[in-house]
């Protein structure tokens, strides 16, 4: 299917984009920081992405691309880090409004313990530490220290655990959880062998790097547009 990562973007974007304008949440009234922290977070994600696809150590399927590429990223990729964080920020602002009066401070405290103990894990869990386990076991690091130093938010944690689903469920399809080769493929010298299903166990810490970064940067910049 040649569409099928291009549909995968869609897919994140459209059901966000469409309640963006409900009336509770009013997630339009944020597109402004929302668009400008994903832009800024995209940046170093795409450097990334693009040494990391220069060197070998992911690669992308063209049976499942339209062909469009920026460098060596397919259109596909460069969306991808526009509409996650966007669906995921969304989610985020909905627990603000539907969580309020919650307290999830205790939850926020399970996910500080988890994100070191897992990158702990896979940092030992075999000799064949690869530049990917690495990279995302000192990004998650410092993401995490800017929520713990800088941020007093209540629903980051939430946020993630809610957006990891989806998340994970995307990167399922993206890794040949339901097609006969992978969308993205990995090289396994760069990456424990481990695997969630047929996701690389480092794209949980990935993962948590992006959501939280960009939900980091959009509440700072929300609060700059206030004052």
């Amino acid at each position: 299917m040649k569409f099928l990562y291009l549909f995968l973007d869609l897919f994140v974007f459209l059901g966000p984009f469409a309640l963006s304008f409900d009336k509770k949440v009013r997630y339009v009234n944020r597109w402004k920081s929302v668009f400008l922290s994903t832009l800024i977070i995209a940046i170093p994600f795409l450097v990334w992405d693009y040494y990391f696809t220069e060197h070998g150590f992911w690669g992308f399927n063209p049976d499942y691309l339209v062909g469009i590429y920026l460098g060596n990223l397919p259109l596909e990729e460069v969306l991808f880090f526009i509409v996650v964080p966007f669906a995921c920020t969304f989610i985020y602002e909905c627990c603000r409004y539907y969580f309020l009066n919650s307290d999830f401070s205790l939850l926020d405290s399970v996910v500080k313990i988890f994100i070191p103990l897992y990158a702990i894990f896979i940092s030992l869990a075999t000799d064949q530490v690869g530049w990917y386990t690495i990279s995302v076991v000192f990004t998650s690091a410092f993401t995490l220290f800017l929520w713990m130093k800088f941020s007093r938010l209540k629903f980051i944690g939430v946020s993630f655990l809610i957006s990891l689903v989806p998340f994970l469920l995307i990167n399922g399809v993206l890794t040949g959880g339901v097609t006969e080769e992978p969308i993205v493929w990995y090289s396994e010298l760069q990456k424990i062998p481990f695997r969630i299903f047929t996701i690389p166990m480092e794209d949980v810490l990935y993962c948590f790097t992006l959501i939280v970064s960009v939900i980091l940067l959009h509440e700072a910049i929300q609060k700059k547009l206030k004052q």
